[in-house]
């Protein structure tokens, strides 16, 4: 199984942490959030993965030649700017396609994205499941939890909309009744998602996916409300995930 780590964003929220270092390289209890990731990654059977790297780029690829790669097959994917994770899974698409994204036959597996400052217990084996079951575009692990950006899904779990902060809600097809949710940076995707991304340059994956939704595509929400999860973009949530692996809270 394959998976993509999305590593290249500036960090700004855990500086003064970021001013030497991409925040993949920060770490927790002596693990870096990149080999925690990748550790969590492998455990659910993912041996391919392809990281995106821009802030302090060289670091992360010297870390990794360093550890051999953590025993798996690696490969960067550099942004010169940045494109954020539509535009940046879009840019290394060819590792889950090919090289012709549109001409390519490609497997049918799904691969896993995931944002490298989120530390969870999400079963990854039963979200693959999930989304394998019910033939989706997409699946989203997602909280009820609060946030300043929501997504919104029907009684069908479909995705059906978003809402920042407190304005309203806007959904795709019309309005209608909603749950609100957070989305916690972990996705399930099957790669012909990959051939209908058709935003170019920089763009936010949630727009492909608002797109295609209002298309009859099927964006689904993985309930992870049971599971631990934490947003480590700030040095708060550091601390506290640090404080929560010491006392076992959640297995390292």
């Amino acid at each position: 199984m394959k998976a993509m780590i999305l590593a290249a964003g500036l960090g700004t929220r855990l500086r003064p942490l970021t001013d030497d270092r991409p925040k993949a390289l920060v770490e927790i209890n002596g693990r870096t959030l990149l080999e925690i990731t990748l550790s969590r990654l492998r455990s659910f059977g993912v041996r391919e993965v392809i990281i995106n790297v821009h802030h302090f780029a060289d670091l992360i690829v010297e870390y990794l030649k360093t550890n051999d790669n953590f025993c798996m097959r690696i490969e960067v994917s550099r942004e010169e700017a940045l494109l954020d994770t539509g535009g940046g899974l879009k840019k290394a698409a060819h590792f889950f396609v090919g090289d012709s994204v549109k001409d390519s036959v490609h497997s049918e597996e799904p691969f896993i994205l995931h944002n490298v400052d989120v530390l969870s217990t999400i079963d990854l084996r039963r979200m693959v499941q999930f989304h394998t079951e019910n033939q989706a575009l997409a699946t989203l692990a997602v909280r009820d939890r609060k946030t300043s950006r929501y997504l919104l899904f029907d009684d069908r779990l479909h995705l059906c909309g978003r809402r920042s902060g407190a304005d309203e809600p806007e959904f795709v097809g019309g309005r209608q009744q909603a749950h609100v949710l957070a989305f916690s940076g972990i996705h399930v995707i099957s790669p012909r998602l990959l051939t209908m991304m058709n935003e170019d340059g920089a763009f936010s994956i949630v727009a492909s996916y608002s797109r295609l939704a209002a298309q009859g595509e099927k964006i689904l929400a993985f309930r992870a409300d049971e599971y631990y999860w934490r947003d480590l973009g700030n040095p708060e949530n550091l601390a506290q995930a640090a404080q929560d692996l010491r006392q076992k809270v959640i297995a390292q």
